[in-house]
């Protein structure tokens, strides 16, 4: 068992090291000019498009939204994406299609982390005002009145407003941010198909 435990502390201790990610990272995405290439092949158009989907409301399989979430969510949100799709047999309106369909996708996921975002930016305000209103209360009621238990209350509730407000400022819309800008790195993504293995 101690055995197990030393092989697994080796092994977060290798794989957490900065510089051996660092080194991975430039090995496997980073180009001269400190972009980042993502190649991903497919054998067949069928494992392309969703065969759910078809028409105005054709999209991609969602394998391929996750491979390329995946191996971005490694990068700093900062470089450049280009995307590959290899060895598909498309014609030039399939694969304007293609770029067209990935580039939506994005913008909608990128319309609603904002939507998400700004229904916390509003949800933070209202909890600070509210806890400022229980603040007046508490207040104007240890001036005015010496009931305890009203005093507990409202205290009590101003601490819950205020610390919900800063949890949801600090840590929700944070995260947010964060996923706004890996999001906003993918919708500006050059998106490249070629018809032939690499």
């Amino acid at each position: 068992m101690n055995n197990i435990k030393k092989k697994v502390k080796e092994k977060i201790k290798k794989y957490s090291n900065e510089e051996y990610l660092d080194g991975y990272i430039k090995n496997e995405f980073l180009t001269d000019n400190g972009n980042a290439d993502i190649f991903l092949k497919i054998k067949a158009k069928d494992e392309l498009f969703d065969p759910m989907t078809y028409g105005n409301q054709l999209d991609l399989n969602k394998n391929i939204y996750d491979f390329i979430d995946n191996k971005s969510s490694m990068l700093d949100n900062n470089i450049s994406l280009n995307v590959y799709i290899i060895g598909t047999d498309l014609s030039k309106d399939e694969i304007e299609k293609v770029k067209h369909i990935i580039s939506e996708h994005y913008a909608i996921e990128l319309y609603k982390i904002q939507k998400e975002y700004r229904r916390y930016k509003s949800k933070v305000f209202k909890l600070l005002l509210l806890g400022v209103a229980f603040l007046d209360f508490y207040a104007a009621i240890t001036i005015s009145f010496s009931s305890t238990f009203l005093l507990e209350v409202l205290g009590f509730l101003f601490s819950f407003t205020l610390w919900e407000a800063f949890d949801a400022f600090i840590y929700a819309m944070s995260d947010l941010k964060r996923e706004r800008e890996s999001i906003t790195q993918r919708l500006l993504m050059t998106v490249d198909v070629e018809n032939k293995d690499k």
